[in-house]
């Protein structure tokens, strides 16, 4: 069998990965990019068709953090309205200790994805 002239291509984006490399390559402090338009980019650069883009992120309950539910729901929304397949999870918050080189150990609020997937026995 003869690989196809030109290959199909779905992009799968996990929001907060793509936010941490690109703050850690980049410098950016904001979720600015745009997914679509990144995913098309990656697909025209090796001459592949873009069939579909998903896109994962977990989004901070508003009780928590008012300011970035708003962002994630808003922006997925938009996503959504662009033809992305969009998936949320709700964030919980726990505390979480580290032993500090110098043997303090410090204490922070760490948000985790909850999962609502039933468990098997």
């Amino acid at each position: 069998m003869t690989e196809p002239a030109i290959k199909r291509a779905v992009a799968f984006v996990d929001g907060q990965n793509l936010f941490h490399s690109a703050k850690e390559a980049f410098g950016y402090t904001y979720p600015n990019y745009d997914v679509n338009k990144l995913a098309q980019a990656v697909a025209k650069e090796e001459g592949w068709n873009l069939t579909g883009v998903h896109f994962y992120t977990g989004i901070p309950d508003k009780a928590d953090n008012a300011f970035w539910n708003h962002f994630w729901v808003a922006k997925t929304a938009r996503m959504g309205r662009a033809g992305v397949d969009v998936f949320t999870r709700t964030l919980r918050y726990r505390n979480k200790s580290v032993t500090l080189p110098d043997g303090t150990v410090h204490t922070f609020l760490d948000g985790e994805e909850r999962d609502y997937r039933p468990k098997t026995p």
